[in-house]
């Protein structure tokens, strides 16, 4: 297993804005290990053959529990094994391996009508808050978007969908909605769980592109 002991770039948030941009570290089969960004965010990303782990504890812990391991060199970092063991070395918890998605700002209104959730006890921003700072979430008939910063300070993205407003494209249009909403001509990144198929279509028609798969670990509600 080939293991790199350099960085890639000096900070997580500048690996992001490097892949946003279409520039990704190189397919060497390393894994990369940075300094989590702030207290709350820490996890794995892994790209084309080259993985990023975000974390606070020893690198070298990292590589050797990566290299203990049986199995593909280009999964290890996401293998159920390594991120238990980093789960428990770090106390936090996770949901899913996700879906990295990212795409550019457009300009003017979004494509449909929405209405602004200043609610506070909102389930929507009660929810978002525990990953993201600078929340805002937005209403439409059958659906909500949510808009935020999260991992590195990057602004991302979510949506629901009404059961009963399903199918007539409106995942599609609130995930487009958010291209036009994310502030300083931003890019605007987007998870989705690897079997939520309906999300991934309604991304990837509002143009949002893969760019790898990432696995957050969240820490304990304080």
């Amino acid at each position: 297993m080939k293991l790199e002991h350099h960085r890639v770039a000096n900070t997580l948030g500048e690996i992001l804005d490097a892949a946003a941009a279409g520039e990704f570290p190189p397919a060497d089969g390393g894994t990369t290990v940075v300094p989590q960004p702030n207290p709350r965010d820490a996890g794995v990303i892994a790209f084309t053959a080259h993985s990023v782990v975000f974390t606070d504890e020893d690198p070298q812990w990292v590589r050797s529990t990566l290299a203990a391991l049986e199995c593909d060199a280009l999964a290890a970092t996401m293998h159920p094994r390594f991120l238990a063991a980093l789960l428990d070395r770090t106390r936090r918890t996770t949901d899913t391996v996700d879906l990295l998605t990212v795409a550019g700002p457009l300009p003017g209104d979004p494509p449909l009508e929405l209405r602004e959730v200043a609610d506070p006890d909102h389930p929507r921003v009660r929810r978002a808050l525990r990953r993201r700072d600078d929340v805002r979430v937005w209403a439409a008939d059958g659906g909500v978007l949510v808009l935020g910063r999260g991992v590195a300070g990057r602004w991302e993205t979510a949506i629901e969908v009404d059961e009963a407003a399903r199918h007539r494209g409106l995942g599609r249009d609130l995930a487009c909605a958010a291209r036009h909403l994310v502030p300083d001509g931003r890019p605007v990144w987007s998870q989705q769980a690897a079997g939520n198929a309906r999300s991934i279509r309604a991304f990837q028609a509002a143009g949002f592109r893969p760019v790898g798969s990432e696995a957050l670990l969240l820490a304990p509600p304080s």
